[in-house]
Order: C-alpha cells, then sequence, then structure tokens
C-alpha cells in the first residue's frame, strides 16, 4: 500500500502530520519541530503493509516514496517538500 504524509506548519515554528491511506486517517502527531521530524515519525509509525509514501507539505504533493528512501534520506526529502510547496506557492500569488 502507498500512503499518504499530509504535513502542516502550526503557530510557533512547530509542524504537524497526519498519515492516511485512501482517505481514511491511521494516525498522526502535532507539536514536531521540522518537516524532517514528521517524516521520520511518520515513517516510524507505519506498518509492514506500507512500501511507499507521497509526500505533501500545505496540500502540495512534492513526491512519492519508497520507504527506504524515506528512512535515508528524510533530511533531502523535507527539503524537496518544502522548495516544491515554495515554488507553487510563488507562482499562485
Amino acid at each position: 500500500m502507498i500512503v499518504r504524509f499530509h504535513i502542516d506548519p502550526m503557530a510557533g515554528r512547530q509542524f504537524e502530520y497526519r498519515v492516511s491511506y485512501e482517505g481514511e486517517e491511521l494516525f498522526g502527531d502535532a507539536g514536531l519541530h521540522s518537516v524532517e521530524q514528521c517524516i521520520v515519525a511518520a515513517t516510524e509509525g507505519l506498518g509492514q503493509d506500507a512500501v511507499a509514501a507521497e509526500v505533501t507539505y500545505r496540500g502540495i504533493v512534492s513526491g512519492t516514496y519508497a520507504l527506504a528512501s524515506l528512512a535515508l534520506m528524510s533530511a533531502q526529502i523535507a527539503d524537496h517538500a518544502l522548495q516544491t510547496t515554495s515554488a507553487i506557492e510563488e507562482v499562485l500569488r
């Protein structure tokens, strides 16, 4: 199964995430200090059925990644999500 990580900023430079599958929320958490921490926590909470995750930041999809990539490259994936969202939001203004 391919799950979706929904990552959003909160007040006070904190972040929250939710993990869903086919629109059904599986789990989540709030109060993390970075997008990377959200990705790591979401990845660690997945069961064995998940093979990949689609990462979204502020509702914008930045990519779909195999679980091994999420675990090994969480910092790069977090940076990519931030850059992708920033670039798209700039065009939409």
